[in-house]
C-alpha cells in the first residue's frame, strides 16, 4: 500500500471518532497496554508533558512545544484531530511524521494489531509513541484525545500534567455535569507529578483537589497565581501580554480565548522551571511569537483573506463559541457573514443561541459522517431567528459568501473543527492564502 491507501485502510478499518463519534470510543486500556507491550514501552524513552481539558488543549500544546523547541529540546507533539493531513497529529520539531513511516508502521505491525481490533486513536497513539522514541526526541507534549482517565495516552508518566479547563462537551461519554467531566479529566493526575489547572469553577475545584491529594501530587491553580497581569492588542492584532517575568510578551495567536490560555501557559512555564527545565526568557518570547511557524499550528482565529476579511476558528462547543462571539464584537466590519456547520453530537441549540442575529448565515456540513445535515441546521437556526440559506458543502458556502460580500465585510467560518478542515483543504479552490 502507498500512503493514501494506508490512510484509507486506517480510516475504514479502525473505528474513528472523527468520522463516527461515540461508536468509535472504546472504554478501557486493554488494547493500549497490549500495543505498548508489543512496542516495548517506547514512551519510557523520553520525557513527557500531558495535557487534557475541554478547550485550549491544542493552543497550549503547540505553544508549549514551540517554547521547548526554542529552548533547544527535540520535541515531539501529539495532537488531534488533524485538519488537512493525518500527519499533523504526530510531529517532531514541527515536522510531520513521514509518509513512509506511516506506511511501514502499518505494513510491519498489522499482523499483530488487527486481531486486537483497536480504535483509530489507539493505533495512532501507539504509532506516535513509537515514532517519538525512534526519532530520539528529548520530550513529547502529549494531548489527550477524549477525557483523560480512560484515554489511551494515559499510560505515560509525565513530568507535569495540565488540565486547561472544564466545560460541557462529549457529555454522552464523559458525564452530564462539570464535576463528572472534571473527574474524567483529573484521571491524568499521577502520583507525585505536579498538575496545573488552567481554569476551574466551584464545581470542579473540589474534584481536582481530591484527586491531587489522593495522588500526593502538587496542584496549582493558574487562576489564583495570575501570572498574566494585563494584555493589549497592537496594530497587527497581536496580543501584547504583561507579566512580571515577561513584560511586553508578544503573542502571535489571536482571539480573546488566548487570555486564559496565556495565563495557563505562564503558570506551566513557571512550574517547569521550578522542576529544573532550563527555559530562558528568549525561549518563551520565541515560542509565543512564532508558534505557527515552529509547530505549523492552523485554525486558531486564522485569517485567510482580506477585502473581505475571512477568518476561521475551530471552536466547536458552547464555551469555545462564546469566546468567538465576543471576539466578533470587537472587530470592525460593515456586514457579517457566518458560515456555520456542526456535528450531531454537540449542543446544537446551545451554540445557536449564542450566535449573533444580525448576520447573514450560510448553513453547511463537513465531509464527515457525524455532520449535521445543513437543512436540519438551518431549520433549528431559523427557530431562534438566525436567517440564511443552506449549502451542501463548505466550498459552495464560502463561494456564496464571497459573492455576496463587500470588501469591508467579514466572513467567519466555523462551528466545527471539520468545517475548518474542509476550508483549509480547499484553500486553492477558494483562492485563500
Amino acid at each position: 500500500m502507498d500512503y493514501l491507501q494506508t490512510l484509507d485502510y486506517l480510516y475504514n478499518s479502525m473505528p474513528m471518532f472523527q468520522q463516527i463519534g461515540s461508536k468509535a470510543y472504546k472504554e478501557g486500556l486493554e488494547n493500549t497496554y497490549a500495543l505498548d507491550e508489543h512496542f516495548n514501552h517506547p514512551h519510557r524513552n523520553y520525557k513527557t508533558i500531558h495535557i487534557a481539558g475541554t478547550n485550549g488543549k491544542g493552543t497550549c500544546s503547540h505553544t508549549l512545544a514551540a517554547i521547548l523547541q526554542s529552548a533547544g529540546y527535540k520535541v515531539g507533539l501529539y495532537t488531534s484531530p488533524h485538519l488537512v493531513d493525518f500527519r499533523e497529529r504526530i510531529r517532531v520539531n514541527g515536522e510531520p511524521i513521514p509518509k513512509e513511516y506511516v506506511v511501514q508502521f502499518v505494513k510491519d505491525h498489522r499482523v499483530f494489531f488487527e486481531p486486537l481490533y483497536p480504535s483509530f486513536f489507539e493505533l495512532t497513539t501507539a504509532m506516535a509513541f513509537l515514532y517519538f522514541s525512534e526519532a530520539k526526541v528529548d520530550i513529547a507534549v502529549i494531548e489527550t484525545g477524549l477525557g483523560g482517565r480512560l484515554d489511551c495516552t494515559n499510560i505515560i508518566q509525565p513530568d507535569l500534567s495540565l488540565i486547561t479547563n472544564i466545560s460541557l462537551d462529549h457529555t454522552q461519554l464523559l458525564g452530564d455535569t462539570l464535576s463528572k467531566i472534571a473527574f474524567e479529566k483529573a484521571g491524568i493526575i499521577k502520583t507525585g507529578v505536579p498538575v496545573v489547572i488552567g481554569e476551574a469553577t466551584p464545581e470542579t475545584i473540589p474534584v481536582f483537589i481530591k484527586q491531587a491529594k489522593e495522588k500526593e501530587a502538587p496542584i496549582y491553580f493558574a487562576q489564583e497565581e495570575r501570572f498574566l497581569q494585563s494584555a493589549t492588542v497592537d496594530d497587527q492584532y497581536d496580543w501584547i501580554y504583561q507579566s512580571e517575568a515577561y513584560p511586553n510578551l508578544r503573542g502571535e495567536l489571536h482571539g480573546l480565548y488566548q487570555l486564559p490560555n496565556t495565563n495557563t501557559l505562564l503558570s506551566v512555564i513557571y512550574h517547569l522551571i521550578q522542576i529544573g527545565y532550563p527555559i530562558k526568557e528568549k525561549d518563551v518570547r520565541k515560542g509565543f511569537g512564532e508558534v505557527s511557524e515552529l509547530t505549523r499550528l492552523m485554525g486558531r482565529w486564522q485569517k485567510l483573506q482580506n477585502h473581505p476579511t475571512l477568518i476561521c476558528d475551530t471552536g466547536h462547543n458552547v464555551a469555545g463559541i462564546s469566546f468567538i462571539v465576543e471576539q466578533l464584537k470587537h472587530l470592525d466590519y460593515k456586514r457579517l457573514h457566518m458560515i456555520i456547520g456542526m456535528v450531531d453530537d454537540k449542543d446544537i441549540h446551545g451554540v445557536l443561541t449564542l450566535l449573533p442575529t444580525n448576520a447573514t448565515y450560510y448553513f453547511t456540513k463537513a465531509t464527515v459522517k457525524r455532520a449535521l445535515p445543513e437543512n436540519e441546521l438551518k431549520k433549528q437556526a431559523n427557530t431562534i431567528g438566525l436567517q440564511g440559506e443552506a449549502y451542501p458543502d463548505v466550498v459552495s458556502a464560502v463561494k456564496a459568501a464571497q459573492k455576496e460580500s463587500l470588501p469591508e465585510d467579514l466572513i467567519f467560518v466555523g462551528g466545527s473543527s471539520f468545517i475548518v478542515a474542509d476550508l483549509l483543504s480547499n484553500r486553492d479552490t477558494l483562492n485563500l492564502y
